[in-house]
């Protein structure tokens, strides 16, 4: 467990850090799955960026609106950087809204699209589970077994480190299964699938998990209803691909000059013929 690191006067909260980090290497990979798949790795960046700056904002104000009493002394504070004042379903749905609403607007396929940020959500998922081994949150629940390790008092489940080996693990079959995708929306479905499998094993040994009804676990829960979506979604998207052909492929960063040179090249060609 390691929250910060001292440099000098500057003290770098590492979790955090973990996380910007996991964010830009999962725009990056989904950059690059995007131009396999035809499509322009710079609008799928934005479609990121709109998502989260989105969501962020959503997530804000929908505290707000469920705790108006925590602004009303100190209206500022809407601004604050503060985690721990955002409601995550709020975020959620601002920011799978605004992203769709971008694709919309960008004429993004959705399925495609989503192969797309298959790898990003895969790097993502690890550095969460990096985050967590850092701030020591999302500890285990006691244990005698030989690999429990010391934390809060107790020796304990390391699932910190389930987290972070189990999702490299979908990671690493994301990177193999992306060179072979259709963009038919399935790469997507099956990491989302492996993820929320993940999650319900994890959960299983946290010592820390929200409970509601008498000890349901929420995360789990949500893992669950991710999971039935994916086994019905996937049989019908597998059988009926999308009415997509992709594109000549584009620079994963700077996808409208990628485009006017494959145009040029193409002019060239029917000139010499």
């Amino acid at each position: 467990m390691l929250p910060y690191l001292n440099i000098g006067p500057v003290m770098v909260q590492l979790p955090g850090l973990a996380l910007l980090l996991g964010l830009w290497l999962g725009m990056e990979l989904s950059a690059r799955q995007a131009v396999r798949l035809g499509l322009s790795g710079e609008r799928v960046v934005n479609l990121i960026f709109w998502g989260l700056g989105m969501g962020a904002v959503a997530a804000r104000l929908g505290y707000a609106l469920r705790y108006p009493d925590a602004f009303v002394s100190a209206p500022l504070s809407l601004f604050s950087l503060n985690p721990q004042t955002l409601d995550p379903w709020f975020g959620l749905l601002g920011g799978l809204i605004a992203a769709w609403a971008y694709g919309q607007r960008s004429h993004l396929p959705l399925r495609p699209t989503l192969d797309a940020l298959a790898p990003g959500l895969a790097t993502f998922a690890v550095f969460v589970g990096v985050a967590h081994v850092l701030s020591g949150d999302a500890y285990g629940m006691p244990t005698s077994l030989p690999w429990g390790i010391e934390l809060w008092g107790a020796k304990r489940h390391p699932t910190q480190f389930y987290e972070v080996l189990l999702t490299t693990g979908v990671l690493a079959w994301v990177g193999e299964q992306g060179r072979k995708a259709r963009g038919d929306g399935t790469l997507f479905l099956t990491t989302v699938g492996l993820l929320a499998t993940v999650r319900l094993f994890v959960e299983g040994f946290r010592g820390d998990s929200l409970t509601v009804l008498g000890g349901l676990r929420v995360a789990q829960m949500v893992a669950l209803a991710g999971l039935l979506l994916v086994v019905w979604l996937y049989p019908f998207w597998r059988q009926n691909p999308p009415a997509y052909q992709p594109s000549e492929k584009a620079s994963p960063s700077r996808g409208k000059a990628g485009q006017r040179k494959s145009a040029k090249r193409a002019k060239n060609r029917r000139k010499r013929h």
